[in-house]
């Protein structure tokens, strides 16, 4: 069955990968009181993990890219933990982390890359509250890493 998510995936040309095996002792996504908490996802291109430091070789764009590519990795998650997308009540909020130079000071357009898949996919219900911090690293030199609080309908 085609939904309405996975349409705007097609329009956008992305697809969702496979949900990714936590690295460390830890689940990918717990449920409670309605909410899914999905602990923090890295950004894969085409297989390959997105490393570097933005502010010191790594672009603007490919930093927003390499959150989207994290938002994308959340919403496979999802999908694994639910199954079926429509379930998503709303995206409340996304934690992204970006591995910057201390002066770097653009982290609110990088973690872009993130939110506005959220909004292109789920539509008013994508709209969410957000921190986005500058990190001196990120586990295996990820360049940024995005967490989220979605609740359930």
């Amino acid at each position: 069955m085609t939904t309405h998510i996975d349409r705007a995936l097609e329009q956008l040309g992305l697809t969702l990968p496979e949900a990714a095996a936590p690295v460390a002792a830890y689940v990918p996504v717990v449920e409670t009181g309605g909410l899914l908490h999905i602990s923090g996802q890295l950004p894969f291109i085409d297989g390959q993990l997105v490393t570097g430091r933005l502010g010191d070789g790594v672009s603007l764009e490919d930093g927003q890219k390499a959150a989207q590519a994290c938002g994308l990795m959340l919403v496979a998650q999802i999908k694994k933990y639910i199954g079926d997308l429509s379930r998503v009540k709303r995206i409340v909020k996304l934690g992204v982390f970006v591995n910057s130079t201390a002066d770097f000071t653009d982290q609110p357009k990088v973690a872009n890359g993130a939110s506005e898949l959220m909004v292109s996919l789920f539509g008013d219900a994508g709209r969410h509250a957000r921190s986005a911090v500058g990190v001196p690293v990120l586990p295996l030199g990820a360049a940024v890493e995005v967490d989220a609080i979605v609740e359930l309908g």
